[in-house]
């Protein structure tokens, strides 16, 4: 949802040169006409605009030394160029300068900087950041900052009215309206862990990382993707819920990182096929395969063959609805297990574990793979290697591999790990990978 500068150029343009309407009375027929220009001027200066500069490698002549010289271009090492982009941001602690805003607005920055809707510019660093979620925290030094009060995301309902305040298209500060949608929306990142609000008030590229606020004035979501075959809006929004996002920012202020939960399970859905061959008498939940030794589950008196259908006080349909419950949840909490066992439904107790995520370059594993990054979890629900960036033009990036992407196996080798890709990766000149890409699986070839 980044939206690069200098493409964009046109259409802001084009945007500015509109004539306005002619303004409407302050008040029909002795009654004021509702508006709300009170809650946008109460609201408006905790979110900031982001420019983002980065440098990334490319292809074209323009990165080659001789071109380069030719056309008096700046020197840039290995054939890198530096993109700016833009995003959002929403200032939820004005005395201590902290910006809530999205991972993929601020991933792989060289500088930050923010502005106030007065104009006004200052550098912003990265306190933390979590891919999983698309949150990340920032922080400035500056004096007579205005922040947002941060609601209740879970007393939001489908019909509320919602404002989207962002930059979209780096055009500054802009308001939009329009209602819920939508509630607990999945599925829309490949991997990650949703639970995203939908609403029709309009979002564009820039909108990354504003506010989505209710009629209380509130914070309720962190503005985060569209669905667009476009790339413009077509009235389908998602915001990352703020009691997600409060979540993860108390995580990396705490621990200076992001502890996710683990129950130590590895699970399959239930359907009703399933549910025939194993005469069980639910036709939904997630089937337990096989339990950590040592895990949360195994502490709670969970086993093998049961059936999760709960946690807490929410209904669990599938495995992946158990993996992103559990994922959204932190290291040290405890939940309330609702499962069925031999037909009966019992309930237990656990205090979740820690994931440990192990990272790698694709360069420390295969020439091929350079460019990308890596990372594997102790989530063994979750299996395969994820791929959690890729750097536009690199070798990774020109085989096909797109972040996002989860490496299940590689030259038909079953692979969960790391350290099993580098294993295969350093006996095999050639690689298969056979990569899951949201709901389909491709193979692609590394050299």
């Amino acid at each position: 949802m980044k939206t690069r500068i200098r493409l964009h150029c046109a259409g802001i343009l084009l945007a500015l040169s509109t004539g306005a309407s002619a303004a409407l009375p302050a008040v029909a027929d002795g009654q004021a006409l509702p508006s709300l220009a009170p809650l946008v001027e109460r609201v408006s200066a905790a979110v900031v605009n982001i420019r983002v500069n980065q440098t990334v490698s490319t292809n074209s002549p323009f990165g080659d030394d001789a071109f380069r010289r030719f056309f008096g271009l700046p020197d840039m090492p290995g054939g890198a160029r530096e993109v700016a982009s833009a995003g959002s941001g929403v200032i939820i602690d004005a005395k201590r300068g902290y910006i809530l805003t999205n991972h993929h607005v601020v991933e792989n920055a060289d500088e930050i900087q923010i502005s106030l809707i007065d104009g006004e510019i200052h550098d912003a660093e990265v306190v933390g950041s979590d891919a999983a979620t698309d949150i990340a925290l920032l922080k400035v030094e500056a004096d007579g900052l205005t922040d947002m009060p941060i609601g209740d995301s879970d007393r939001v309902r489908v019909g509320d009215f919602v404002l989207a305040i962002g930059n979209p298209f780096g055009l500054g500060h802009t308001v939009t309206s329009g209602i819920v949608s939508a509630l607990g929306r999945t599925g829309i990142s490949r991997n990650g862990y949703e639970d995203f609000i939908q609403t029709d008030a309009s979002i564009n590229p820039g909108n990354s990382g504003g506010a989505l606020v209710n009629m209380r004035g509130e914070l309720v979501g962190i503005n985060s993707a569209i669905i667009s075959r476009s790339g413009g809006n077509v009235g389908i929004g998602f915001a990352v819920p703020t009691e997600i996002a409060s979540s993860i920012m108390r995580q990396i202020l705490d621990f200076g990182e992001v502890r996710r939960g683990l129950l130590g399970v590895t699970i399959q859905p239930i359907d009703a096929e399933v549910a025939e061959a194993l005469n069980a008498a639910v036709d939904r939940g997630a089937l337990i395969t096989e339990i950590v030794p040592g895990s949360a589950a195994e502490e709670a008196g969970l086993k093998v063959d049961d059936i999760i259908v709960g946690i807490d006080d929410k209904p669990i349909s599938d495995a992946s609805e158990l993996r992103n419950t559990i994922g959204l949840m932190g290291s040290g909490e405890n939940v309330r297990i609702k499962y069925i066992r031999d037909g009966k439904t019992k309930t237990a107790t656990a205090k979740l574990g820690q994931q440990q995520v192990t990272r790698s370059a694709g360069t420390e594993i295969h020439p091929g793979l350079a460019g990308a990054q890596f990372a594997s979890s102790s989530a063994s629900s979750t299996g395969g290697i994820e791929v959690t960036a890729v750097e536009p033009g690199s070798p990774a990036a020109q085989r096909g591999l797109r972040s996002g992407d989860v490496i299940t196996a590689v030259n038909r080798r079953p692979v969960r790990d790391l350290p099993q890709l580098t294993e295969i990766a350093r006996a095999n000149r050639i690689l298969f990978l056979l990569v899951q890409r949201g709901d389909r699986a491709i193979m692609l070839q590394i050299r």
